[in-house]
């Protein structure tokens, strides 16, 4: 009776030493989920003002505004523009002549 009691005990502690470290590992675990959850919702955040931003830089009002008073950029005007002359650009080649007549035809 005296081995079965130790036996019993000893069985006793060790499941209780399985039970708290299953606990542990299950906290440590729900604290990882919930800051990984918590960097998705900053992530998510962070990707739609990146969205607004680039929405907004991309507007074609905003550019030209930023090429007239940043970079001192002006309009193109008729009578400023130069035209080169002498240059020549290479025509495209020939298209090739007619196909010959199938054989065994006559003229």
């Amino acid at each position: 009776m005296n081995r079965l009691t130790f036996f019993l005990l000893a069985a006793l502690m060790l499941c209780a030493l399985s039970l708290v470290s299953a606990q542990h590992q299950a906290r440590t675990l729900f604290v990882a989920h919930e800051r990984a959850q918590a960097e998705e919702k900053q992530l998510d955040i962070d990707w739609s003002r990146l969205q607004y931003q680039q929405s907004s830089l991309g507007k074609s009002a905003r550019i030209a505004d930023a090429a007239r008073t940043q970079l001192k950029m002006t309009p193109v005007l008729p009578g400023r523009t130069q035209y080169l002359a002498g240059v020549v650009l290479d025509a495209p080649p020939a298209s090739a002549p007619a196909a010959a007549a199938p054989e065994g035809s006559k003229p």
